[in-house]
């Protein structure tokens, strides 16, 4: 063969490597959380507070575990503190419990209630719900101050 092929060659199967892995990332499901596993930013064991678990999903496979939503925002926006070995862009996937149904679901596509009087493990949490619908019915029930999108979070909403 000569050099022309074998680089087109190459360069094909570094394409499809790429596919491949942004096809599996996109397909990366929750974790089945373990009993020793702990939270990196409060320290507490996270398969206690099942209505609360919280993960991010790296493309390695690893994950790291929360006890709720804030924790786990925490981390995403410090990654170098609490995760150093980790960037935002090695992330697959993210997961939170979602307040109603308590499955964990795609953190990117529900909603966040800010300072209601639902407390989760760590006290004040954000509370996510899968629609606007139930996201006012919770700021109704339980006196909530805003609602947010995962990409409108930021640190201010976690103190």
């Amino acid at each position: 063969m000569d050099r022309k092929r074998i680089s087109s060659l190459m360069l094909a199967a570094i394409l499809m490597l790429t596919l491949l892995s942004s096809i599996h990332a996109s397909e990366a499901k929750p974790v089945q959380v373990k009993k020793g596993d702990k939270c990196p930013v409060c320290g507490m064991f996270v398969a206690k507070y099942t209505d609360w678990i919280a993960q991010i999903v790296f493309k390695d496979g690893t994950y790291a575990a929360f006890d709720g939503p804030k924790d786990m925002f925490k981390c995403y926006f410090h990654m170098d503190k609490y995760a150093p070995s980790k960037k935002q862009s090695d992330i697959a996937a993210i997961f939170v419990t979602e307040y109603y149904s308590t499955e964990l679901m795609d953190a990117r596509s529900l909603l966040f209630v800010t300072g209601s009087d639902v407390y989760g493990p760590m006290g004040s949490e954000l509370i996510p719900v899968a629609s606007m619908k139930t996201a006012n019915e919770f700021m109704k029930d339980h006196r909530g101050k805003k609602i947010l999108k995962f990409g409108e979070i930021s640190g201010e909403d976690l103190k």
